[in-house]
């Protein structure tokens, strides 16, 4: 899976990051070096509970199987 990822430098002090296509996934760190890994565990937590939710649904029987992901774009 391939994740467009915005960065961007906080007005005060480090980073933060969004992923436009996954409402409400944001992390922040001090470093870049710091906030890379915050990402990848931010992006894992939210695919995981939107497939606890999915298999939780009566209504879809879609489930993500793939967990890894590879950051497409970084946008700074």
């Amino acid at each position: 899976m391939k994740i467009k990822v915005l960065i961007h430098k906080d007005e005060k002090s480090g980073f933060w990051a969004e992923v436009p296509s996954l409402p409400g996934c944001y992390t922040q760190a001090e470093t870049m070096d710091e906030l890379l890994p915050n990402l990848y565990e931010a992006v894992e937590g939210y695919l995981k509970v939107k497939e606890d939710e999915m298999i939780n649904s009566e209504e879809t029987q879609l489930s993500i199987t793939d967990e890894s992901f590879e950051v497409l774009e970084i946008v700074v």
